[in-house]
């Protein structure tokens, strides 16, 4: 059959076209290949290609408030190898095996595995830098040291729950390090070499090294001077009473900044696998939740003052001992109770019959309402993991006996940072901070200020007046009532007392006590306040002003004198009790002669040094007062001052 030449003209002409648009096909494709992914294959073939060996960034620094380094970090490097690279795997596996104390069938099994880079884990991980020069002079193919570095703590257990410790892959596990980790673990670095695809170096390829950003340093609002009396003084008491636990927590009530914290038992960040995880995985001072006992009263005190339901010296309460609430008789700690008193001595007495009676005068709501203004029943903000929130009575469920020992605080659960917080507010003129502990955030390089945080004032609860009203009933307790033991000459310490029975199962335990004081200075204008609770200490008197008391007192009164704080006049003068001594005033000796000293009497030791006739300097100074027998060190010069 004949084909005519037009059909044959159309047929040539389709083909052309197909052809033609076949061509457009191709070369477009491989346009677009060569143009708009030409770089995206060349990175998919390097990557095919290349072998990263990782630089860890240097975790960021974090520092006390006066730039003291608590946490930091020292090189540990480790071993990796390219499998693909070893020329002689029973060799390399056997010095490998005998350098890093490695048995030599697992060593054998990591240098034949199928895979482009294998980490030596945990023999070859985080090593000394000892260690890492054996294995870099055995000279093995194959076998790189990555330059690596692990978390250091000059300081070992000091402020361990605050600061929480970074796991072998420098992330942080616990504390600051874990909350903050985002901005102190910094981003990695590496070296990219190039192999072929039995793994042998490509001649022809210049290794590519991105270096590693470093993590921003931390700068806390801790001050170390303050942190060490605290660790000193937890430390004695833990030696002296053996107790179940301890706390103390130290911020500046103007501002929210934590000065210290710390709690028992404590360990050292760098051994943390040694130790039970219930220890450095609960954070007391943030976490622990129990009934605050008479610590409490000052909430009830501060929202009766506010409302004017009591004048502290004008009003007067008579104790018998107890009061009978709901057919329930509440009884005073005293037996045979105050007598009649007036309510500033039921502040400083720590009356509960007392405080039942200005819970009832202020009746449920408007109690409750101070106790969730103060912030009790929810967390404070603290950046920190673990944060309780304590609990409250459900306010449907308050009838007048819950009423009651709310007042005085039993029946209700709050954590020790929430009472410090709270009662900052009570004494600072009524206003509630955010506590926290980041205070700056540095650039690691040039140790400029990246970010700081200035305070949060949260609200105003009560009045300056009131306030006022606050700190000289508490400065009374110390002065004239049950916290005594915490009196610091000069210093006008305030504070209440607490000893909260504990519970289990909803029953009170025997004899089992958290003894509480919680104290703040100057009573005019204050500098610090400090928490501290002993959980069951073991032969002594159960009663907080007796056990922690004098703790805070030494606390306040050692960190005012470091921080420079000024002493003050018009302090209440100390009541005095069996077995207390009168202070004894250190008079001035400042120009006297060796003669002129030893003729006056003194109730105070006198040890001299120089060979001066005269005084020239004194310590402690004119005007501070000691106690009867303690030593007065004069130094002699020859310039009569």
């Amino acid at each position: 059959m004949r084909v005519s030449n037009v059909t044959v003209k159309k047929r040539l002409l389709l083909v052309f076209f197909v052809g033609l648009a076949i061509f457009f096909i191709i070369t477009f494709r491989l346009g677009y290949v060569q143009f708009v992914l030409g770089d995206w294959l060349t990175d998919l073939a390097e990557d095919s290609w290349s072998r990263d060996v990782p630089f860890e960034a240097k975790r960021g620094e974090i520092l006390d408030a006066n730039g003291v380094v608590l946490a930091t970090n020292v090189s540990s490097p480790s071993v990796l190898v390219v499998p693909k690279q070893v020329r002689d795997p029973e060799n390399t596996a056997e010095k490998l095996a005998a350098t890093l104390d490695m048995d030599t069938q697992r060593a054998f099994e990591m240098v034949t595995k199928n895979a482009s880079i294998v980490k030596i884990n945990p023999e070859g991980r985080k090593i000394s830098k000892e260690k890492a020069d054996e294995v870099r002079e055995l000279r093995l193919a194959g076998v790189y040291i990555a330059e690596d570095s692990k978390r250091h703590y000059p300081f070992g257990s000091y402020l361990s729950h605050v600061l929480g410790f970074a796991g072998i892959d420098n992330q942080g596990l616990t504390g600051l390090e874990s909350y903050y980790d985002e901005y102190l673990k910094g981003e990695k670095g590496y070296v990219s070499f190039f192999a072929t695809a039995k793994g042998n170096r490509m001649p022809n390829h210049a290794d590519e090294y991105k270096a590693p950003t470093d993590g921003m340093d931390l700068v806390l609002t801790i001050d170390s001077r303050v942190q060490t009396i605290i660790e000193r003084e937890l430390d004695i008491a833990e030696a002296k009473y053996n107790p179940d636990g301890a706390i103390a927590i130290a911020m500046n009530p103007k501002t929210g900044e934590i000065l210290g914290m710390s709690s028992r038992p404590h360990y050292n960040p760098e051994q943390f696998q040694a130790v039970d995880p219930t220890v450095y995985n609960q954070n007391k001072p943030v976490w622990m939740q129990y009934e605050p006992g008479s610590t409490f009263k000052i909430i009830t005190l501060a929202a009766a003052l506010e409302e004017k339901e009591v004048d502290l010296l004008k009003d007067n309460f008579y104790d018998p001992g107890y009061i009978k609430v709901a057919g329930h008789n509440l009884r005073c700690w005293k037996k045979g109770g105050h007598g009649s008193q007036t309510f500033l001595e039921v502040v400083q007495n720590s009356c509960n019959p007392g405080f039942v009676v200005l819970g009832e005068r202020l009746g449920k709501d408007r109690l409750f309402d101070y106790i969730e203004d103060f912030g009790f029943g929810t967390k404070t903000g603290i950046d920190l993991q673990g944060e309780g929130t304590g609990i409250l009575f459900n306010r449907d469920r308050v009838g007048p006996l819950e009423l009651a020992t709310t007042s005085f605080g039993q029946g209700v659960a709050v954590t020790p940072i929430q009472q410090v917080v709270a009662v900052s507010a009570a004494v600072n003129g009524g206003y509630i901070y955010e506590p926290y502990l980041a205070k700056e955030w540095l650039d690691s390089v040039t140790g400029e200020v990246v970010n700081s945080h200035t305070p949060v004032m949260k609200r105003q609860i009560i009045s300056e007046d009131t306030s006022e009203q606050v700190r000289f009933a508490l400065e009374n307790v110390v002065a004239q009532g049950s916290g005594k033991k915490a009196f610091v000459d000069g210093y006008r310490v305030g504070g209440k007392t607490g000893t909260a029975q504990k519970a289990k199962d909803g029953r009170y335990l025997e004899n089992n006590y958290i003894l509480s004081f919680i104290g703040f200075a100057p009573a005019d204008d204050p500098e610090i306040v400090v928490y501290v609770a002993i959980d069951n200490p073991k032969d002594t008197i159960q009663y907080g002003g007796q056990v922690a008391a004098p703790i805070v007192g030494t606390i306040i009164g050692d960190s005012l004198r470091a921080l420079g704080v000024e002493k003050r006049e018009n302090q209440i003068e100390k009541e005095l009790t069996w077995p207390d001594e009168p202070l004894v005033e250190v008079p001035d000796m400042l120009g006297r002669t060796r003669r002129e000293i030893h003729d006056s009497y003194y109730e105070l030791q006198i040890n001299t040094s120089g060979e001066g006739k005269y005084v020239v300097t004194q310590s402690p100074k004119p005007g501070e007062k000691v106690q009867s027998g303690s030593t007065i060190r004069l130094y002699m010069g020859d310039k009569k001052q």
